[in-house]
């Protein structure tokens, strides 16, 4: 006699169909598994020691304050910024107005303030805004081919970009017209780029309107961003914050709305990012609300999320497009690389099309000329106290490939609605493996095969007192194939 597994396997075999095993409740321990607990305690443990000693801008009470030049203040903002560290370091503090320019380096042992009521405003010619191409080359340079910002450092120490004051790259689409695209955005610069440094500061400052990404951090160490306003929905590739390749790393207290990725972690630096603390924040955005990838050629490890807000943009705040985000909280990993020991509690997802999604395929980017990697490594993901509001009903994806699995996954305490799925969803047989697709939730389009969870290639999936509803949807609520060890369920 055949027993419930085999009977499954069989009609699965018959209708054409992946075999999707169930494994019984009973069959699961109550708690989840140990390595959560350590894995927990391990960076709590981490994000008191980064708290401790990942400290602001210190450096010279000297104050270094250049005129708001007409028509531009360019050279006389260097000037100072030079002037300031040839003393040792000091602040450049802009004060009583506008100041109108292009590109300014800083320098080590610089702060850059803007003061309350004063405006750095980027320069809409592009001619202000000369090349500055990486010393070392990374995958962010082939593939992104931008070399112009408003703000730029590299190999500094000790730097801060703060104040009660704006930056304002007006960067529309009127003044710096480009596509929206997966690469290069030439002739629309980034707000700031920083590269190969250390002891970063950003803080309390507001971040308005860039041509393309608004601020870029790569290579750095001791990266400290706090309660920052950014607002950037002008322009295609609007990103809010970019942090590729960095060590020791703090975002608090921040608010960001952007058109793309509103925090977006990366690994084309070809650096590792790890020992990551971000809490206390809101990420709004029509993308992905907070994100690893899609590069992911260096390794993203042991970072700790805890009390954020993430999803698509409020009615109230501007929009270039309104829509619901396309994801929450996004986990990639195509480039090679190990993406792992990543833990995200209480947080409040909203207005998003897919809630959660990890994705680890084998794309394998790379600067030309060099081999390509096979696929990476994403395991021990944990979702805890997940809550959400305005879900749609595209449902959460855990998506390996068949010869590389997504490995340690939990959801626990995760509770929300979503929409009625609107007509029949796809079959996984119909999607195939999305191997070229670009690698975001909407690669499967706007309904998945569960607006639950849908699991496929993985091993050691644990869901924990999850209960995600849908008010007049029939079953779909959760599905999975080719799925070793999974506990529990969709309640």
């Amino acid at each position: 006699m055949l027993n419930r597994r085999e009977t499954l396997k069989m009609a699965a075999a018959v209708l054409g169909a992946p075999a999707v095993v169930l494994r019984s409740q009973s069959a699961c321990p109550a708690a989840p598994p140990a390595w959560v607990r350590e894995l927990r305690e391990r960076l709590e443990d981490m994000a008191r020691e980064l708290v401790r000693t990942v400290r602001p801008w210190s450096g010279p009470n000297r104050v270094f304050t250049p005129a708001a030049a007409a028509p531009i203040a360019t050279r006389a903002i260097q000037k100072a910024v030079d002037e300031a560290a040839g003393a040792g370091g000091g602040v450049v503090r802009l004060a009583g107005g506008d100041f109108v320019s292009g590109t300014i380096m800083l320098r080590s042992n610089v702060a850059l303030e803007v003061a309350e009521g004063a405006r750095l405003l980027a320069s809409t010619d592009l001619a202000d805004y000369p090349d500055h191409v990486a010393s070392r080359r990374t995958v962010m340079d082939a593939n992104m081919g931008q070399n112009q910002s408003l703000i730029f450092a590299e190999g500094c120490t000790n730097i801060a970009i703060t104040g009660d004051g704006v930056i304002d790259g007006r960067g529309s689409r009127a003044n710096f017209p480009g596509k929206e695209t997966q690469g290069a955005t030439p002739g629309r610069p980034f707000l700031i780029r920083v590269l190969d440094s250390r002891n970063v500061h950003v803080s309390r400052i507001t971040l308005r309107d860039a041509a393309c990404w608004m601020q870029v951090y790569l290579n750095c160490e001791d990266l400290l961003v706090e309660n920052i306003t950014v607002s950037n929905e002008v322009n295609f590739n609007n990103d809010g914050l970019d942090i590729d390749g960095c060590r020791r790393v703090i975002v608090r207290g921040c608010f960001i709305n952007a058109e793309d990725d509103a925090l977006c972690f990366k690994g084309a630096s070809q650096r590792p990012t790890e020992r990551v603390l971000v809490e206390h924040c809101k990420f709004y955005t029509s993308c992905n609300g907070v994100k690893f990838g899609t590069d992911s050629q260096g390794d993203f490890r042991d970072v700790l999320i805890r009390h954020v807000e993430a999803g698509g943009t409020p009615d109230h705040l501007p929009a270039l497009q309104r829509r619901k985000a396309d994801s929450g909280v996004s986990w990639e990993c195509v480039d090679g690389g190990t993406v792992e020991n990543l833990y995200v509690h209480d947080a409040h997802i909203v207005r998003a099309k897919s809630p959660l999604f990890l994705r680890l395929s084998d794309r394998g980017r790379v600067k030309p000329g060099d081999p390509k990697p096979g696929p990476g490594r994403l395991r021990r993901i944990v979702f805890e106290k997940i809550t959400g509001a305005e879900i749609g009903s595209r449902g959460s994806m855990i998506l390996g490939i068949p010869e590389r699995k997504i490995e340690d996954v939990v959801l626990s305490d995760v509770s929300f609605s979503v929409e009625a799925p609107r007509g029949a969803p796809p079959t996984e047989s119909a999607l195939g493996e999305m191997r070229n697709e670009y690698p975001d939730a909407h690669m499967v389009g706007e309904q998945s095969p569960a607006w639950g969870v849908w699991a496929r290639h993985a091993r050691g999936i644990t869901l924990a007192n999850v209960r995600i509803t849908s008010q007049g949807a029939a079953g779909g609520a959760l599905r999975h194939s080719d799925v070793d060890g999974l506990c529990g369920t969709v309640g």
